[in-house]
């Protein structure tokens, strides 16, 4: 049997305007958002949003330092580079292998190939929380023209939108209006801006060139501006992969393994991937730009009581020792091991050969 199409199986990702909750609309109105925001976070576990209402002038200033600073060579961008544990700042081609972050590795595996350079919250933005320099560390801004200008106003919107859809998320789970405030109100954010373009020649181009490995995300939810190129694919519950890209003006929404963990999996983390096109020889550049809300350091996320049913799939653990196994995965190589539900799930995905399509 052929490969399934997207409507054989009924994949789709559901476009969804918040604007309601943007403008703070008429309650009727936020509660059909709600459940469309529950429907897709129990079936795809991806979604896109419009109505977000961040201004173009901000994502086109935004991109453009992106682009300059992706445009410097390849040896001044090393000079920002940050020790593995430190989420921050600058990872050449082939530093990473997102799959170790599930705790997945096999003897042919190709390192991830793409670029990135990372920011995030700093401890000084909470100055009487003491909170930890390596989780919360000082970014590293390049010397290029408005970068560090363009990237904090792109950064406060995207938090702005991670905060407005955690508000949807309590709603759409029937908690109080304010319960994520607890868990979010010193969130350890980051800002992760990919590049995937490699000249011809750098590298022997095949099947197997993955530009992002088969992964979760690791906190609550991200939120993910991305150019319109095909790269980005979805793992569906059939184990097929699916070509995504956002329509316009539209952010591509995703939930992370924290947000499964608090609902039992009644939301699932979407395992995804990029695999670049190859045109001509040379990958086509594709950019792409997540913002990754993963809560409070210290916060303990255990089951919530609505979602335990017949008992928790999930020992509590902080976000702390989560996102710190996660990092020591797909940064300093180490397989995760508190990632044994997500891990089965690549590797069955593997076994039934559906993995690498």
């Amino acid at each position: 049997m052929g490969p399934m199409t997207a409507a054989a199986t009924g994949f789709q990702v559901p476009i969804i305007d918040i604007s309601p909750y943007i403008r703070n609309g008429d309650p009727a109105d936020r509660a059909v958002v709600a459940a469309k925001i529950d429907d897709a976070a129990s079936s795809v576990g991806f979604m896109q949003i419009v109505g977000h209402e961040i201004p173009p002038a901000v994502i086109e200033e935004f991109t453009a330092v992106m682009d300059d600073f992706f445009a410097l060579p390849l040896e001044e961008k090393k000079a920002y580079r940050t020790p593995p544990e430190i989420n921050r700042g600058y990872a050449p081609p082939k530093s990473e292998s997102l799959s170790l972050s599930l705790g997945v590795e096999s003897a042919d595996r190709m390192n991830d190939f793409f670029e990135a350079f990372n920011v995030g919250v700093e401890a000084g933005e909470y100055p009487d929380l003491a909170l930890p320099d390596d989780h919360y560390a000082e970014n590293t801004w390049p010397a290029v023209d408005h970068f560090e200008a363009a990237v904090s106003a792109y950064f406060v919107e995207a938090r702005r939108v991670a905060h407005t859809l955690t508000r949807i998320f309590a709603d759409a789970l029937d908690l109080p209006a304010d319960f994520f405030e607890g868990f979010t109100d010193h969130s350890l954010d980051v800002l992760r801006m990919n590049n995937y373009a490699l000249p011809p020649g750098e590298i022997e181009l095949d099947g197997e060139l993955t530009g992002m490995g088969e992964h979760t995300d690791y906190g609550i939810v991200t939120v993910l501006w991305a150019d319109q190129v095909k790269g980005l694919q979805v793992l569906d519950h059939h184990g097929q992969w699916h070509d995504v890209s956002p329509v316009d003006g539209a952010l591509l929404i995703n939930l992370g393994d924290l947000m499964a963990r608090w609902t039992n999996e009644r939301w699932m983390s979407t395992l995804h991937r990029v695999k670049p096109p190859i045109v001509d020889g040379a990958i086509e550049r594709r950019r792409s730009a997540a913002y990754f809300h993963d809560g409070n350091i210290d916060a303990m996320i255990a089951t919530l009581p609505s979602c335990v049913g017949a008992g928790s799939r999930y020992s509590p653990i902080t976000v702390g020792e989560h996102i710190g196994a996660k990092l020591a995965g797909s940064r300093a190589g180490r397989p995760n091991p508190y990632a044994q539900r997500e891990a089965e799930r690549v590797r069955h995905a593997m076994r039934r050969g559906l993995g690498r399509q």
